[in-house]
C-alpha cells in the first residue's frame, strides 16, 4: 500500500531537504550579520543583535529543525520502500554527506545556542567560510543521487570547492577596494 505513495513521499522528502538546506543557509548568514553587529556603537548594537537573535530563533525552531525532522522522516520511508538502495555503494557515499549535514546541523545549533546568549565566538569570516560546508554537502548529494555513482561527485564538489575559492578571492578583492575608497 505504501508503494502507491511513492512519489509523494519522495516529493514532500526533497520538499524538506530544499527547506532544511534553506534555513542552514540562512541561519549562518544571521550568524553573519549578528557578528557584524556586536562591531556596532550603542544603542544599534542592542537594537540589531536582539533583532537577529529573534530570526535566528523563529528560523531555527518554526523551519530548519522541524525541516531536517521531516526530511529524515521521509527519506526513512523511502528506504523502507526501497531497501536495496542500501546495498548500492552511491548510497553509502550519500549517507556518510548526510550524515556530515548531521554533524554540521548539530555544530549550528551549538552556534545558536552561544549567539541567543550573546557569546560571540567567531568572526563574520569565520561564518562566511561556515556557509560554504552546506554547499559543498549539498552539490555532493545532488550529484550522488542524480549521476547514482560513487565517483563522479568528486567533480562536482571539487568545481563547488574551485567556484568557493574564486568567490572568496573576488570577496576579498571587493573589500579592498571597498576599504581603499573609503580611505
Amino acid at each position: 500500500m505504501i508503494n502507491e505513495y511513492y512519489d509523494y513521499i519522495k516529493s514532500l522528502h526533497l520538499i524538506f531537504v530544499i527547506t532544511w538546506f534553506a534555513g542552514l543557509f540562512y541561519i549562518v548568514r544571521l550568524f553573519v550579520y549578528h557578528a557584524e553587529a556586536k562591531l556596532k556603537p550603542q544603542p544599534e548594537q542592542d537594537i540589531l543583535v536582539k533583532q537577529y537573535q529573534l530570526m535566528q530563533y523563529r528560523l531555527w525552531y518554526i523551519i530548519t529543525w522541524p525541516s531536517a525532522v521531516l526530511a529524515s522522516i521521509f527519506a526513512f520511508l523511502l528506504l523502507y520502500i526501497n531497501p536495496g538502495w542500501l546495498q548500492m555503494s552511491w548510497m553509502h557515499v550519500k549517507l556518510f554527506f548526510v550524515f556530515l549535514l548531521y554533524l554540521y546541523h548539530l555544530k549550528c545549533h551549538q552556534i545558536f545556542n552561544q549567539l541567543q546568549k550573546d557569546d560571540v565566538r567567531h568572526s563574520s569570516n569565520f561564518f562566511r567560510l561556515w556557509n560554504e560546508g552546506a554547499t559543498i554537502i549539498l552539490f555532493a548529494v545532488v550529484f550522488l543521487v542524480i549521476l547514482k555513482n560513487e565517483f563522479n561527485w568528486i567533480y562536482g564538489v571539487i568545481g563547488i570547492i574551485l567556484f568557493s575559492v574564486l568567490l572568496m578571492l573576488g570577496f576579498k578583492l571587493y573589500k579592498r577596494i571597498r576599504e581603499k575608497n573609503q580611505s
